[in-house]
């Protein structure tokens, strides 16, 4: 049967995830150009300059292969592959590996980065920190005080929110 013009069957168009939401990051290919999106943003980055990079944080990887990786042709690489994508974006090598425990951490705390670069966080201060830095549920939490703050400064005439607004969140736990 002939559809006519523009009734074709097939994937609907999806909205990119709002500022709130983590992106859905299922396959090493939307994983890597996510990545490469927010590692080296507006910048065209080949496979020589990746491998390139990775080469020089101790790590191997061809520019071929990488080339392949974007193009969706491999799908199962070797954990050398993918802790040598850890290295070439900094990241902790087990974002790439399918149904990781760690991928919305690493979103999460790519999310904070960007804000602290656009000016959106100014400064942290963390006490009781071990080597692994601040637990994700921490980053997501500063990021939700973030945007009440935003949404309450964009409010009527610029007017201050009630008692709901961001200063009166506290974390659950023991008070500090």
């Amino acid at each position: 049967m002939a559809m006519a013009d523009g009734d074709e069957r097939g994937p609907h168009p999806v909205e990119p995830p709002g500022p709130d939401e983590l992106p859905r990051l299922d396959s090493l290919r939307e994983k890597v150009e996510y990545m490469v999106e927010k590692t080296f943003p507006g910048q065209k980055i080949s496979g020589r300059v990746f491998a390139e990079l990775v080469r020089d944080r101790g790590g191997s990887l061809s520019h071929s292969y990488f080339s392949n990786i974007l193009a969706g042709k491999v799908t199962q690489p070797s954990e050398d592959i993918l802790k040598a994508l850890g290295l070439g974006f900094g990241v902790d090598w087990r974002f790439f590996k399918e149904e990781s425990e760690v991928v919305d951490d690493v979103v999460a705390g790519l999310q904070f980065l960007a804000k602290r670069r656009t000016g959106e966080i100014s400064g942290l201060a963390g006490r009781g920190l071990d080597d692994d830095g601040l637990p994700p549920e921490l980053l997501r939490f500063a990021l939700s005080l973030l945007e009440d703050a935003a949404r309450e400064k964009s409010g009527p005439e610029g007017q201050s929110g009630g008692n709901d607004s961001a200063a009166n969140h506290r974390p659950a736990g023991p008070a500090a």
